[in-house]
This record gives C-alpha cells, structure tokens and sequence, in this order.
C-alpha cells in the first residue's frame, strides 16, 4: 500500500526535481500556520475576547480618557494576537513563485545541457526538462493562489473582530451608562 502511494510522489519528484520538494516544505509549513490561526480564531480568540467583555463591564468607570484609553489597548492587544501570523503567511506566500521561477531555471538549465550532450535528436531529455521546468513553477503558483485566498480572508476575518469587538464594548458601555 505504501509502496503504490510513494511510487507516483517519487516520480512526481523526480519530474520536478529538488525545488519542488522545497516547495511542497514550504507548503506544509504555510498551511500548518494557516491552520494553526484558524483553531486559534476558533477557539481560544473568542474565549479571550469575552474575558475581555466581561472586565470591561466590570469596570465601573467608562467614560474618561483614560479608560477609553485602556479600552483601546486592550483591543490592540488581544487583535494583534490574532493576527501575529500574519506576516509569515504572507513570506511564505510571497516566496512560493519565487521558488517556482528557480525551479525553472534549473529546469531549463537542464534543457540547454541536454541540447549540449546529446543534440537536438533526444527528445525524451528535452521533455524531462521542459517538465522539470514547469512543474515547480506551477506548484509553487497554485501554493501561492491558495495562500493569497487564505491571507485576505483572515485579513477580512481581523478586520471584522476589531470591529465586533469594539462594538460590543461600546454597547456594553451604553448599557450601563442607560
């Protein structure tokens, strides 16, 4: 069973050649982060975030500068915890084509070689090169697309907690002021 798996991914590395598989690293790595700011938007984001409400109402001032002052903090801090990732996801996103473009320039290296040794007779070494010039280069754009979808929505997903979580404060504020 192992073997029927590993039989077509070495060959599918072997087409690709080496920059795939740091390819395929960087892919794992990208979602791995992907997926670890979703459970933690899931979960443990909207537990801090009503702890947070509930200190807030808890407080028995609310209207000095101050505290809205500290209110603004508080949200600051608890919205840059959600999106810390962010910058990374968006590297690894930004260096997955990057990667492809290497991989077809070793790819079409191999080309010119394989012109250069054996002549323009050999096709089976021209289109193992042409294949491991595009290859990379395509898997390194389909991480990058689903990457990019990924990034901007949870950029959306942050932008729209800052907002929930700033108006949920304020109407706690206007329910105790009422």
């Amino acid at each position: 069973m192992i073997e029927m798996v590993s039989q077509p991914i070495t060959r599918l590395v072997y087409a690709g050649g080496p920059v795939l598989v740091v390819i395929a690293a960087t892919a794992v790595l990208l979602f791995a982060l992907a997926l670890e700011r979703l459970i933690y938007w899931r979960l443990r984001y909207r537990r801090q975030r009503r702890a947070l409400i509930r200190r807030w109402q808890a407080r028995s001032e609310h209207v000095s500068w101050s505290a809205r002052t500290l209110r603004e903090c508080w949200c600051g801090e608890l919205i840059e915890a959600l999106r810390v990732s962010l910058p990374w996801l968006k590297l690894l996103v930004a260096l997955c084509p990057l990667l492809g473009l290497v991989g077809t320039v070793t790819g079409m290296i191999q080309v010119f070689d394989s012109l250069t040794v054996t002549g323009v007779a050999q096709a089976r070494s021209l289109s193992d090169g042409v294949a491991r010039a595009t290859l990379p280069t395509l898997a390194g754009m389909a991480v990058a697309v689903v990457g990019i979808l990924f990034t901007s929505r949870f950029e959306q997903v942050v932008r729209r907690e800052d907002q929930r979580l700033h108006d949920r404060l304020t109407r706690a504020t206007e329910a105790d002021n009422a």
